[in-house]
């Protein structure tokens, strides 16, 4: 199989299981934000465990790689958007009682200003980095499992914007306009210069 199929794929079932995150915290956001950010991690977790490919947990490690990189992150963020996409599209006909409530927070991203939009975006970056770095060194997996889930729940809890959580909740809402593009790409620009700028730092004072 071709690897960019390959990555398409992966990519596509890293979407569908952040969406399941997304759909998890609708289902028990009236109960507590605090365990549907716990829960929301799961999603991550998952994608983590299988080595799966995710936009927000590539895209740090772009300044260790060359540029054929790039085309691979773009195949990424297709294949995460179209399973983002999917899940939001069969919740709306499987769940219409959490309708409201995912219009409500689409719409309350939607009403921010673009300079707060990429704020927080920019942390989000930085959760999901150091959820996934943090899963790659030799550690206790209990060490893991904290950073993983803490750092989720952190970025859930916030109110972080990660670009493709948002793609399913937008989906969810139908929330499509221009509006959301543009807001959408000031998200991926954030999760991007988040990540980078983290792992980048990291490097230099660890540089001997």
């Amino acid at each position: 199989m071709n690897y960019y199929l390959k990555v398409l794929i992966s990519s596509f079932l890293a979407g569908m299981l952040i969406s399941f995150g997304g759909l998890i915290f609708l289902s028990v956001r009236h109960i507590s934000i605090i365990a549907g950010g716990f829960l929301f991690a799961f999603g991550l977790f998952c994608v983590i465990v299988f080595k799966l490919h995710l936009f927000t947990g590539k895209i740090g490690y772009l300044i260790d790689n060359k540029i054929k990189y790039v085309v691979e992150l773009l195949v990424i963020l297709l294949g995460n958007f179209i399973g983002a996409i999917l899940i939001g599209l069969l919740a709306k006909l499987i769940y219409p009682n959490l309708l409201p409530l995912a219009t409500e927070i689409a719409n309350n991203k939607l009403s921010n200003n673009l300079l707060s939009c990429f704020i927080l975006s920019f942390f989000c970056g930085i959760m999901i980095f150091i959820a996934v770095e943090v899963s790659k060194k030799d550690i206790s997996p209990a060490y893991k499992l904290i950073a993983i889930f803490f750092a989720v729940a952190l970025f859930v809890i916030m109110g972080f914007e990660h670009c493709v959580a948002n793609m399913f909740y937008f989906t969810f809402a139908s929330a499509f306009s221009l509006k959301m593009l543009l807001y959408l790409l000031i998200m991926i620009i954030g999760n991007t210069l988040g990540s980078i700028s983290f792992y980048g730092l990291l490097k230099l004072i660890n540089k001997k």
